[in-house]
């Protein structure tokens, strides 16, 4: 497939590779222009503009930061389908796969707004993180129309391993939410338990080790422990992003009134990590909030 590629960030760029080695065309745009030029050695085609993908691709992929980028990337100046040209058609675009994290209603505002397009809009959000989109390993919930689900499954297969259909538009954006509502109580919970390991006088790298097996024992247990134990891991993501990812859940909860209590409990302590300056920290900085707390 013909495939342009929005935001080869620390997620998008080894997605991007992924589906080079698949035997996909891939034209790479990124705001930051050094980051689409280096997946050229991979084969990638730098484009100097979004609205240049539509004389070329079928679907274009966004992977971005919030609500906010995907509504500039695809409607705004110079957008994919931004309205500023004279002929503010889609071209040869028939989808766009959003990877981003955003709020289900955003979506759904963005699908009927492509919709006047022709255009098919598939949220798309990922689940693995860096290490997952490396690996090829991702798991993607989706939404979407079933004929564009289908379409376009095996191409995101292609760094996925697991691409499931939760419904209409906006449907993967929920399951998203459900899924961080879990990581983000996870690894709060696993800063609490280092937190007391250490004030106790256990060696709390050796968690991992001591629960393997048990019902505490997860991936994310093993991911985490290290990286509040130990220094010089790279960083797979910003503290800020788990912190905007809770915000839009609890927006979602209170549209439908779902009592989250918990939740709420990790919203105040992802707020109260921002004020303490930890926004683009590592998303494991639930660690210095407990540790400030309890100093």
């Amino acid at each position: 497939m013909e495939i342009g590629f929005c935001g080869p960030g620390l997620m998008g760029a080894p997605m991007v590779r992924h589906l080079l080695r698949a035997g996909h065309r891939v034209r790479v745009w990124s705001r930051t222009h050094a980051k689409a030029e280096a997946l050229s050695a991979d084969g990638g085609h730098v484009v100097e503009t979004r609205r240049e993908l539509t004389a070329y691709v079928e679907a274009v992929f966004v992977c971005v930061s919030n609500a906010s980028a995907v509504e500039e990337v695809i409607f705004g100046l110079g957008g994919v389908l931004g309205d500023d040209h004279a002929d503010s058609g889609a071209g040869r675009v028939r989808y766009i796969v959003d990877h981003s994290t955003i709020a289900p209603a955003a979506t759904r505002e963005y699908a009927a707004r492509a919709a006047r397009f022709g255009v098919e809009w598939v949220d798309a959000p990922v689940s693995g993180g860096v290490p997952g989109a490396q690996a090829g390993t991702l798991a993607v919930m989706a939404g979407g129309a079933l004929e564009a689900f289908e379409a376009l499954a095996p191409v995101i297969g292609a760094y996925a391993a697991r691409v499931t259909r939760m419904g209409e538009a906006g449907a993967g954006q929920t399951t998203k939410l459900c899924n961080q509502a879990i990581v983000c109580a996870t690894v709060a919970a696993i800063a609490e338990a280092v937190g007391l390991a250490e004030r106790c006088g256990i060696d709390a790298a050796r968690l991992p080790e001591a629960l393997a097996g048990g019902w505490a024992d997860s991936v994310l247990l093993r991911t985490f422990v290290p990286r509040m134990t130990e220094t010089g891991h790279a960083p797979i993501g910003a503290f800020k992003t788990f912190q905007k990812d809770i915000e839009a859940l609890a927006d979602a909860a209170r549209e439908v009134g779902a009592v989250m209590p918990v939740a709420s409990a990790v919203q105040q302590v992802l707020r109260l990590g921002v004020a303490m300056g930890l926004a683009n920290a590592d998303l494991a900085a639930f660690i210095d909030v407990v540790r400030q707390r309890g100093a």
